[in-house]
């Protein structure tokens, strides 16, 4: 370390330029550029005083007073980043800089973040919730690795429920429960379908056809199963309401419902508490509901999942879309309308009926109920469906790329979750050798 030597005394402040040396890097400012942010390392080290070089080395890692140069130990690529703020009054931070590490690096340097630009301040908003996401992952990780002593017996055995039927990577059983879960849905889906067709319906005492009793039984036992899923799930889950209240529960729950609403109308039916016909109508209108249960794939498929968040992050998108093709629909079918007028034979009777003709041509349907006849309807048509394809495929690009950028951003997150717990296996495991040998 330099030492200054007594018989003459030296100020950064009496010199209107001083001179930093950053992991080797040398930069030389002028004070007037460091005193526009009078709050920052730089400039209180500018209006230090030498006759205290304790202030000056509470600043810095070192200083040459000979040379007027102060030394860090600091990132030179950040700094270069940090030096923009004095001169252009905001910083940019540049490709290959962590932003979080850029963010410490402001603060040691004692900038304000709020000169951040707008863009950087995005970018190191995502950064800063993927290292959430991550903290989270690896805090659900280490819950399930970590078995806590104070815990009672009975918070044990709820524990081991909710990993046995939440988190099918905790164990072999627990596997095999989200694949017959997974099994059960499939099943109990061809089975809906396969129950319509009239091949394999019998007929019941009125004449009526019905499904097949076999049909019936997987019907009941897949039910079964999911009921008791359903409250399993429900009576081990930490928090019961937040539980209840989860958009998957929920269509959980109402794929379970219609079952058991079904069986009551029939009791209730079959004991002439209520009319037969309102009955029948009512087990119709709930057996359709079953069609909910096809949802509870996306509980058990990464993919589903990561196509309903990508989805979400790109309601800009499908809002520009529709936008799109609602415009384009209200004007052609508007002409069409009009167009097709004179012709004696005409299929457009109104701008509403219209609509229907538009949205099958706009989408390159075309069914052909409704089509045009006069040589200016053609034209209008042509173009419909010229501007159609082209509104729908202005967003598909960002649609898709949000897919990619999300499922690829999971995918790294949850490496990186598991790097983490592994290095801080590694960092235990070294201190618990190093107790050792002491």
């Amino acid at each position: 370390m330099w030492t200054l030597p007594k018989p003459r005394y030296w100020s950064p402040a009496s010199d209107p330029e001083i001179t930093v040396n950053i992991g080797g890097v040398r930069v030389a400012l002028t004070g007037d550029v460091l005193d526009r942010y009078p709050e920052s390392r730089l400039s209180e080290l500018l209006h230090s005083s030498a006759h205290n070089p304790e202030q000056i080395l509470s600043l810095c890692d070192d200083f040459d007073q000979a040379r007027k140069e102060f030394y860090f130990d600091r990132d030179p690529d950040a700094f270069k980043c940090i030096v923009d703020v004095y001169y252009f009054g905001e910083i940019h931070i540049k490709n290959g800089i962590c932003p979080i590490c850029f963010t410490k690096e402001m603060e040691f340097w004692r900038i304000d973040p709020g000169v951040l630009d707008e863009c950087c301040k995005s970018y190191l908003g995502e950064k800063e919730d993927e290292l959430r996401e991550i903290a989270s992952k690896v805090k659900v990780i280490l819950e399930d690795l970590e078995e806590e002593k104070s815990v009672t017996r009975s918070q044990r055995c709820q524990r081991f429920l909710w990993r046995l039927m939440e988190k099918p990577g905790s164990s072999l059983v627990a596997r095999v429960i989200a694949i017959t879960s997974f099994l059960s849905v499939l099943v109990s889906a061809v089975v809906m379908c396969v129950g319509t067709i009239p091949e394999l319906q019998v007929t019941d005492t009125e004449g009526k056809l019905v499904e097949h009793p076999t049909l019936e039984a997987i019907e009941t036992t897949c039910m079964l199963w999911f009921t008791a899923e359903y409250l399993l799930r429900l009576l081990s889950a930490p928090n019961k309401l937040h539980f209840a209240l989860s958009f998957m529960n929920l269509i959980d729950f109402l794929a379970i419902t219609p079952f058991y609403v079904v069986l009551a109308l029939t009791y209730l039916g079959n004991t002439s508490m209520m009319e037969l016909t309102n009955v029948q109508q009512a087990v119709q209108a709930l057996r359709i509901m079953r069609i909910a249960r096809i949802f509870k794939l996306a509980r058990h498929s990464s993919g589903l999942q990561t196509l309903t968040y990508a989805l979400k992050r790109s309601l800009k998108e499908l809002g520009l879309l529709l936008m799109y093709m609602g415009v384009g629909i209200f004007v052609f079918s508007a002409l069409a309308y009009t167009m097709e007028q004179s012709h004696p034979d005409t299929l457009f009777r109104s701008i509403p009926q219209s609509f229907w003709w538009a949205i099958i041509t706009m989408t390159t349907v075309g069914y052909g109920d409704i089509y045009p006849k006069t040589t200016l309807g053609k034209c209008n048509a042509a173009v419909s469906f010229l501007c159609g394809v082209i509104a729908i495929a202005l967003p598909i690009h960002p649609i898709i790329n949000n897919f990619v950028v999300y499922y690829n951003k999971q995918k790294v997150l949850e490496t990186a979750a598991k790097h983490e717990v592994e290095l801080m296996e590694l960092k235990s495991g070294s201190a618990v050798r190093r107790k050792s040998k002491d």
